[in-house]
């Protein structure tokens, strides 16, 4: 049975439909329009005038803001209840991105214990070294895996936001074994180091982590493969880029959750979601954050990750759709699923393309808010 939740999110997803149709529409006729004419007589006052497409476009987002302002509460409810969430903030993100998503979050009953910021050293190619230097003598025993350097600095990174639950098992390694590894400290030696700088109190406090991505791509790319990034065709990318993109599935390993989320821009030509798409990362991606409506879809897609389940969600191209289908459903405030409330069988809550959003996930592989996975 579908609750009304349920119908809310089809009707704000309705909207974006019809704003990216709308958009598209005057896209496509403004050369017909240009056209016309030169002396053809302009329209007395404003009122006369047709309305573009981007204006409508505009207005309709705008309504579908509003919608999704007016009853976000209702539709996140408890969707992130006891889930402790880590941000992640790549260079360059825009700090209204990143506001509205951690608002949501807390809205949907998770909690951000604490983020990083990372600084432009942590992505520049010239600073590789270092980050690879200090990734090793932060580490201790803590046992990171073979990989390049920001699969094991994201590795490290992991292992200093998640939290670990219980009693390690038998044989067990790494820090989850009684290693003499100190999250917190680990996070203080990157920001001396000058790679990050920390808010709150994230270490060893989370369930997953969101990586907020900047609007377009890094600034100071070079090279074929910043060109290739711009390019269009969603390949390549910046040393910058191969840093954030092997940070990010790192956490994702670590944690078994990780959300790349960013703006439309994001999923333009050499934005960080886009590239994420184009080499089919194992983790959720969504472009439609910056906007109310896209903060609540954001936060859906968070509380799909939470329960194993993995999609690309948005508008741009690559997108399965705009949320995922079905939606989570509600947890209880220890953050184990409230099986009261269903995900609302298969009906399509986000238009008819959702209904292919996401890989479904199963139970087994939904995150225990009291254990934190070791690594792959």
């Amino acid at each position: 049975m579908i609750d009304f939740r349920y119908h809310l999110v089809s009707v704000i997803a309705v909207f974006l439909a019809l704003t990216v149709g709308i958009a598209l529409g005057g896209a496509l006729l403004r050369p017909l329009t240009a056209a016309r004419g030169a002396g053809d007589p302009e329209p007395s006052n404003e009122a006369e005038r047709p309305r573009s497409g981007e204006d409508l476009a505009e207005r309709l987002s705008t309504g579908g803001d509003r919608l999704a302002d007016a009853y976000a509460g209702a539709i996140l409810h408890d969707r992130l209840a006891g889930v402790g969430v880590a941000v992640v903030e790549a260079p360059g993100t825009d700090r209204k991105l990143r506001e509205g998503v951690v608002e949501r979050i807390e809205q949907a009953g998770g909690s951000v214990p604490g983020r990083l910021t990372l600084a432009d050293t942590y992505v520049e190619a010239g600073e590789a070294v270092f980050v690879r230097e200090l990734t090793e003598q932060l580490a201790a025993d803590a046992g990171l895996p073979q990989g390049s350097t920001y699969d094991r600095a994201g590795a490290l990174l992991g292992d200093a936001l998640l939290r670990s639950g219980g009693e390690p098992a038998e044989g067990g390694s790494g820090s989850d074994a009684g290693s003499d590894f100190d999250a917190a400290a680990a996070l203080a030696g990157f920001a001396e180091g000058g790679l990050l700088s920390v808010h709150g109190e994230p270490a060893g406090a989370a369930d997953l982590t969101v990586v907020l991505a900047p609007d377009g791509p890094f600034a100071g790319g070079s090279g074929a493969a910043s060109a290739s990034a711009s390019a269009g065709d969603g390949s390549g990318g910046s040393a910058a880029d191969r840093a954030m993109l092997d940070t990010a599935a790192a956490l994702h390993r670590f944690g078994e959750a990780a959300v790349l989320v960013g703006g439309p821009d994001s999923a333009g030509p050499g934005g960080l979601v886009r590239l994420a798409r184009a080499e089919e990362a194992a983790y959720t991606t969504v472009d439609a954050a910056g906007r109310s409506a896209g903060d609540v879809a954001a936060v859906l897609a968070v509380a799909a990750a939470a329960e194993g389940r993995t999609g690309a969600y948005g508008v741009a191209e690559g997108a399965e759709a705009f949320l995922p289908a079905p939606l989570p459903g509600a947890r209880r405030a220890d953050g184990e699923k409230d099986g009261s409330d269903g995900a609302g069988g298969a009906e399509d809550a986000g238009g008819d393309e959702a209904s292919e959003g996401g890989d479904g996930g199963s139970p087994e592989s939904a995150i225990d808010p009291h254990r934190r996975p070791g690594r792959s």
